[in-house]
């Protein structure tokens, strides 16, 4: 049966490195822990690192995160939905607003739970997911000042997400600048500018972060070491905190060519047949995994010399070529991932999750 495996020293290994880059930065950071998907053993893992801000846009992820550790400061990290205003409140101390409307519920909510509910304005940078338009950023703010059991923790944008735009010095100057605007406009301070995600480290990495930036939300890079810039690991972190095991179901020397009249797949893909191989035979073996669980692109094949040949709801299958390793029925192959096939499997029942 296929499992997942976390590395526990290696994910610690990534956290010193990060948490020895933002303090010698003077920077505040949290865990984004969407990729877990609430599972409980790894929550367990990220929590025990030292973390006391834990990042989620799952609400039911952060009440686990309560149930674990009531003194870690949970953030919700989307604009909340209506129906979850009520959970919001009580699992989630800070969360990251971008509407009066749905402010203004969560205000009403937190008068009736005598609660002071923190959140983070987001304001648009590029990317165009979340964010406040800038030109509306006075209005917006003065409006929410004004709502009673809400505490304005600071200001934030998110880029990369959705159009791909990457941030820049000049972006988070632009949000250093909002942030001084607000807090001369009102005399009031906002503690915090979160500045991004994962993809902003590079920028720290160069010194780059302007004045007044002071915390990001971190996830990818702490379980990747990924420099979202250049498409690579940064040196001296692990790529493989995460890995993937699936096991050998049958292995069979078959010919390269399918037989038969050819149609589309029920993923609707049609083979393109080779008239080449014609006569050829190779090892085909099957992994016990599918696209239910992972969608094959996203498994890292750099340290193989076979090739993924295609896949089904419940299996993929692999050519082994003339099978040089002998492998067999059995046989474990393990796999590296890529992020969002570290998130798919995470969301499978059907894969088992360790620790190592």
């Amino acid at each position: 049966m296929a499992f997942l495996k976390l590395y526990r020293n290696k994910l610690k290994h990534n956290f010193e490195f990060l948490h020895k880059l933002f303090t010698d930065n003077n920077l505040d950071w949290g865990a984004v822990t969407k990729l877990f998907c609430g599972n409980e053993l790894y929550l367990k893992e990220v929590i025990n690192l030292g973390f006391k801000e834990i990042h989620d846009s799952r609400i039911a992820n952060l009440k686990k995160v309560k149930e674990i550790d009531s003194n870690v400061k949970t953030c919700y990290i989307k604009p909340p939905a209506k129906r979850s205003i009520s959970d919001i409140v009580k699992y989630a101390d800070m969360s990251m607003n971008t509407e009066y409307y749905t402010l203004k519920l969560l205000s009403d909510e937190a008068v009736r739970q005598n609660k002071t509910h923190k959140v983070i304005i987001m304001v648009e940078t590029g990317d165009l997911r979340e964010g406040v338009m800038g030109d509306h950023l006075i209005d917006f703010y003065a409006k929410v000042f004004e709502l009673p059991n809400i505490q304005i923790e600071g200001i934030g944008t998110n880029l990369n997400c959705l159009h791909g735009v990457m941030p820049s010095q000049d972006k988070l100057i632009q949000l250093s600048l909002y942030k001084q605007i607000i807090e001369l406009k009102f005399n009031r301070k906002l503690p915090l500018v979160s500045g991004g995600t994962s993809v902003t480290i590079p920028l720290i990495m160069n010194k780059q972060i302007p004045a007044g930036i002071n915390h990001f939300r971190i996830g990818e890079t702490l379980y990747f070491g990924a420099n979202l810039f250049e498409e690579t690991t940064i040196e001296g972190m692990h790529d493989d905190c995460l890995e993937l095991f699936t096991e050998i179901i049958e292995i069979t020397e078959k010919p390269k060519v399918p037989m038969g009249e050819m149609a589309a797949n029920p993923q609707g893909e049609v083979t393109e047949i080779d008239e080449s191989l014609y006569g050829e035979t190779s090892y085909r073996a099957i992994l016990d995994i599918g696209v239910l669980d992972i969608d094959p692109k996203y498994l890292i094949l750099d340290d193989y010399d076979f090739e993924i040949v295609g896949s089904s709801s419940d299996m993929i299958v692999i050519d082994l070529g003339d099978n040089k390793e002998k492998r067999k029925v059995g046989d474990l192959i393990n796999f590296k991932l890529k992020y969002m096939g570290a998130l798919g499997i995470l969301n499978s029942n059907y894969i088992e999750k360790t620790v190592e």
